[in-house]
């Protein structure tokens, strides 16, 4: 009869969170040698890359805190903890990413997306598509669309209007007549705010957008109320458009690379 050893829990798929933080962190320690981190190298090493006290010493935290991170014990690491830990284990981009993924933190290197400008190229790229297509910031205004987005979206994309799809949504008459199935595409675009926004919900631009839509759409309110969260989703979206009449298309969201914040929307028509 075969029997597993005892170490082979150490990789099952539903490991804990914790654990395959530790199991990240561990594997990208005893990547690095003591010189490329500009230490001695000392005397004859057991195992291979750094050791635990050593990457401690590095983050400027108790090597028995750092022991139990790797072990996986479920203790608290702060962000600016693991910012530290990024810089001693030489981490790139994406792997500093996904550690602050695993460690479920906001990194505070992250740019703050507020103080930087959309990419040119992707406020372009709307209009290299034939296709009703638009560019959404983290509060969901419109900060670039195309012709045939402003021809689909009366009262929103076309002529002089606010740009934000929420309050085009809730707030505005010819949202309304526009969507089909109002109420629970309504619904829906809530619960979706509701999770795409989580990572910046105290930010000022965010809180004074939800605050002004609770107290100009009761329907809002009542969405937001109900705590729904879903991921944004693509899918069949019908309007009755005040020209076309009733129109159908698969909506699909593009999110860039290093810039999640924003988002690139395409309809395609059914």
């Amino acid at each position: 009869m075969r029997h597993d050893s005892a170490d082979s829990s150490e990789t099952t798929l539903d490991a804990t969170p914790a654990r395959a933080l530790g199991d990240f962190i561990r594997a990208h320690r005893e990547r690095l040698s003591p010189q490329e981190v500009g230490l001695p190298p000392g005397p004859r090493r057991r195992t291979p890359g750094l050791r635990r006290e050593e990457v401690a010493q590095l983050c400027g935290v108790s090597p028995t805190w750092y022991t139990w991170i790797e072990q996986g014990r479920p203790v608290s690491a702060s962000a600016d903890a693991l910012a530290r830990i990024a810089v001693a284990l030489r981490l790139s981009r994406a792997e500093r990413a996904y550690l602050f993924e695993l460690a479920a933190q906001r990194d505070p290197a992250e740019p703050d997306p507020t103080a930087a400008d959309a990419p040119a190229t992707l406020l372009q790229t709307v209009q290299l598509v034939n296709a009703p297509a638009y560019v959404l910031d983290r509060q969901w205004t419109a900060l670039a669309w195309n012709e045939p987005a402003a021809d689909l979206f009366t009262g929103w994309l076309d002529g002089d209007h606010d740009r934000n799809l929420l309050r085009f949504t809730f707030t505005e008459p010819l949202g309304r007549e526009l969507i089909v199935d109002w109420e629970t595409r309504a619904r829906r675009l809530a619960a979706e705010f509701r999770a795409d926004s989580i990572r910046h919900l105290s930010d000022a631009p965010t809180r004074t957008l939800i605050d002004s839509l609770i107290a100009s759409s009761d329907e809002f309110a009542r969405f937001w109320a109900s705590q729904d969260v879903f991921e944004r989703e693509g899918g069949r979206r019908e309007f009755h458009h005040p020209r076309h009449g009733r129109i159908a298309y698969d909506q699909i969201t593009f999110k860039p690379a290093h810039r999640e914040d924003l988002k690139l929307v395409v309809l395609v028509r059914l």
